[in-house]
């Protein structure tokens, strides 16, 4: 499946058990196009999605901080990403 590398990835026509894979893949060509900043929109739910695209956001090298995006209730994450020469 292609998808659109623009900043934002709605998460809802994924599977569950393919979430961190595409979170992982994302966050990577996100970065190459040159972006430095992506909101992943997971629902709110019962937190269990947005548990695993953090944890992923977490463990990612080219992920400096992420957090809640508040006008969203918990129902998506930013994630700003590191700028090209500081990738180590």
């Amino acid at each position: 499946m292609r998808i659109p590398i623009e900043g934002l990835l709605d998460l809802h026509t994924f599977n569950p058990r393919d979430i961190k894979s595409v979170v992982e893949e994302y966050v990577t060509a996100a970065w190459e196009r040159g972006l430095r900043e992506v909101r992943l929109i997971h629902g709110r739910g019962r937190g269990i999605q947005r548990g695993i695209v953090q944890q992923a956001l977490e463990r990612h090298p080219l992920v400096v901080e992420f957090w809640d995006a508040p006008e969203s209730h918990l129902g998506a994450t930013v994630a700003r990403l590191r700028e090209p020469d500081d990738v180590s």
